[in-house]
């Protein structure tokens, strides 16, 4: 206990910071009354019977008093405040008789008001943040009062005890504040974890893209709104892989599963798309992707994203499409016509059967062109190609290489075991009459044909023979068609094999 001394007790840097740290943090300076803090110094005031009782919070410059009872002032400054020693010595501080004490004979609160002559402190403390079990102290709870006496050590023993009750006080109310501040913040976080929820459901809505995992001990799903959305179910508890699966047509189901076995035994991530039907049989088009979803080195679900991409997908066939398709006939160009041609001859070899491949060019066209117009050889460009897609040759595959050129790749086997008849047919349904005003015109075509096998074994070695053919068939007959390898002229209409009913011109 400090009674008499020199004068304010030194203090030092470091440990001055960490006290105003520890009060600042606290938020208590410059706050409200609160009615448990009065009831302490009331009672102090009341038990002691002295005339002012005080907490009394140190701060920087000055003294304030966090509740005060027979004192009119808010603060003093920190330079005159007998509480201040207390702090610095961190220890009860009584003084019997402030005019009798060199630190307080000439103070301005003992030789004016409230003429200080008696004083009883006990330091009140908090822990620091940085250090919890070293405690600072913060004030005092003190009693005043403008005569002399001497403290009964009932009343030092009360007063102590009550200054603990401040400190409880003190750190309840931290707690308490630590508590709003920690729900504070946590409702701002659910709020901020909901609105990225939000964004990511809106997000998932605007690219049509959901989320699944699938647990691999129960084959269990769990699916994100917009999964059940695509599927056009109402959200629930997902559905096990089995019934998932039974939104894909079969040949998209054997795809799906065979992705998800091979990730599941090599680890390796999928990314595939597959046909779907949705509950109420509309058909989409979906991309599903997946990856192993790993708990303490072991496997635990896939985990992975499901998108519509119908609308990509219709977008992309569109324009597959397009330009597959030639604009001017409606049948393939010759871009896809250069990519089936390859496809075919690799299938016809590997099933050891056979394929033809004929070069058609129309007699004729160019005068239809000068004496009718490009609308007349227009429509003589569409009548061919509709001839070259007639019920008979609907295992063959048609297309327009340019001008008045066009290819008909032929692997159906049943028509090929009769080529030349083939031919004769196609020589007559290509025969088309043009009149206007009394001018006619007779279109007809040439054809070069070409077997695929032996040294022909490609593209380009087919239709560098097939145009040659088609070549030999100009300078000898327009209107005949010669087969690669062979000289006799095949003229239309020569085989009692055509049905002439079939023939349209």
């Amino acid at each position: 206990m400090v009674r008499i001394g020199s004068g304010e007790d030194d203090v030092s840097t470091d440990f001055e910071q960490a006290r105003l740290g520890v009060l600042n943090s606290l938020n208590l300076l410059d706050t409200p009354h609160e009615r448990e803090f009065d009831t302490i110094v009331q009672l102090a005031q009341r038990l002691t019977g002295c005339k002012i009782a005080l907490v009394s919070l140190v701060d920087k410059d000055r003294q304030w008093f966090k509740s005060k009872i027979g004192l009119d002032v808010d603060e003093t400054p920190r330079e005159f405040a007998f509480c201040a020693h207390a702090v610095a010595a961190d220890d009860v501080l009584v003084v019997p008789d402030a005019t009798q004490d060199d630190r307080f004979s000439s103070n301005p609160l003992v030789t004016g008001a409230p003429n200080i002559r008696f004083y009883a402190g006990v330091p009140i403390h908090a822990e620091t943040q940085q250090t919890p079990s070293r405690r600072v102290p913060l004030g005092t709870l003190c009693v005043i009062d403008d005569t002399p006496r001497d403290f009964d050590p009932g009343d030092m023993k009360l007063l102590a005890e009550l200054a603990q009750v401040v400190e409880t006080l003190i750190a309840a109310r931290t707690s308490t504040a630590e508590a709003v501040r920690f729900a504070e913040e946590r409702e701002r976080n659910l709020q901020a974890l909901d609105r990225k929820h939000r964004q990511l459901r809106q997000a998932e809505r605007m690219a049509k893209i959901g989320s699944w995992r699938l647990t691999l001990a129960d084959n269990k799903t769990e699916w994100s709104e917009q999964t059940y959305a695509i599927h056009g179910v109402p959200p629930g508890d997902g559905k096990p892989l089995d019934s998932a699966l039974d939104f894909y047509p079969p040949k998209a189901r054997a795809t799906l599963t065979e992705a998800l076995e091979r990730t599941m035994a090599t680890g390796e991530p999928f990314d595939i798309e597959t046909d779907f039907n949705t509950a109420q049989g509309e058909y989409r088009r979906v991309r599903s992707m997946g990856e192993i979803e790993m708990d303490k080195g072991q496997p635990v679900a896939l985990i992975g994203v499901f998108q519509d991409v119908t609308a990509r997908f219709q977008m992309e066939e569109a324009l597959r499409h397009a330009a597959h398709t030639d604009e001017l006939t409606r049948i393939a160009s010759r871009g896809r016509f250069n990519e089936v041609v390859d496809e075919r001859i690799k299938a016809t070899v590997a099933n050891a059967e056979r394929c033809a491949v004929l070069l058609i060019d129309l007699d004729h066209f160019k005068a239809v062109n000068d004496r009718f117009g490009h609308q007349a050889g227009d429509e003589v460009l569409r009548v061919m190609a509709a001839r070259l897609n007639a019920d008979y040759l609907s295992n063959c595959f048609a297309a327009r290489l340019g001008g008045d050129e066009f290819v008909l790749l032929i692997s159906d086997q049943a028509i090929l075991k009769d080529l030349t008849g083939l031919l004769r047919r196609l020589l007559y349904d290509l025969q088309y009459t043009v009149s206007t005003n009394g001018v006619t015109l007779n279109v007809s075509a040439t054809i070069g044909a070409c077997w695929l096998g032996g040294q022909v074994n490609n593209r380009g070695q087919l239709l560098r023979n097939a145009d040659a053919a088609l070549y030999e068939a100009k300078r000898r007959q327009r209107g005949s068609a010669i087969i690669a390898g062979r000289s006799d002229l095949v003229l239309p209409g020569q085989a009692e094999t055509v049905p002439l009913k079939l023939i349209r011109k």
